[in-house]
């Protein structure tokens, strides 16, 4: 389903689901007026870039619900990394990054039995004057890409990680994300939900998908939850 105009697509791909919505109904939209990335945080949305949301229903005997970020992770690097002059790696929790520039971001949201996963992607475009370094598809040289098509790939390449997820269970994803992530080692500083922010090398992602964290004094901490900036 396409719309010209919503304020979020997650926030209407929620209230679907909660009308019954069937898993693998997607929408996307040509410009949000409200749309949001992780923590709250206001996601730019001007017209020409891809914003989209699914819906899986989840089963028993599932894997963890918010693993379900890897799974959307490894869809849209897969969507992006043949589109790209730069090197596109995988930022735990669910941002896609080329040569350090962010040009996608995931957002995973639940009621009940349903896992919203949103999806966002700059193509045409990008924000400027922000903390962080942020490109395009157009500025990576892909000039020709454009949002619908993009959708129809990213659907597939989903599903296909989905199906994956759902017969094999995490590990097969996990091990690709890893394959495609920031490496091992490499220097990072993550501020948590309460507010304290640790840094410490990242080790790995743990067999439910958390990140594991090397501490300067040798010791591993699993982060839960956090903000991650690479140093």
């Amino acid at each position: 389903m396409f719309v010209e105009e919503t304020g979020s697509t997650n926030a209407d791909m929620l209230a679907l689901a909660e009308e019954g919505a069937a898993e693998g109904s997607w929408l996307r939209a040509g410009h949000q007026t409200g749309g949001r990335g992780r923590m709250g945080r206001h996601w730019e949305s001007p017209p020409g870039n891809l914003y989209c949301s699914t819906l899986v229903r989840l089963r028993a005997g599932d894997p963890p619900a918010h693993s379900l970020a890897l799974v959307a992770a490894n869809a849209v690097h897969a969507l992006v990394a043949p589109l790209c002059a730069g090197q596109v790696r995988i930022k735990w929790p669910n941002d896609i990054l080329v040569d350090g520039a962010k040009i996608a971001g995931i957002l995973l949201e639940r009621t009940g039995d349903a896992v919203v996963v949103g999806m966002g992607v700059n193509v045409t475009g990008h924000p400027t004057g922000l903390d962080r370094p942020v490109t395009s598809l157009y500025a990576q040289g892909a000039d020709d890409a454009e949002a619908g098509r993009l959708l129809e790939r990213l659907a597939s390449l989903f599903a296909h990680w989905l199906s994956i997820w759902r017969a094999q269970g995490l590990e097969p994803v996990r091990m690709h994300w890893l394959a495609n992530a920031h490496p091992s080692g490499a220097p990072m500083r993550v501020n948590l939900p309460d507010g304290a922010t640790v840094e410490g090398r990242f080790d790995t992602l743990d067999r439910q998908g958390m990140l594991i964290l090397r501490l300067e004094n040798g010791d591993s901490r699993a982060i839960h939850a956090g903000d991650i900036l690479l140093i």
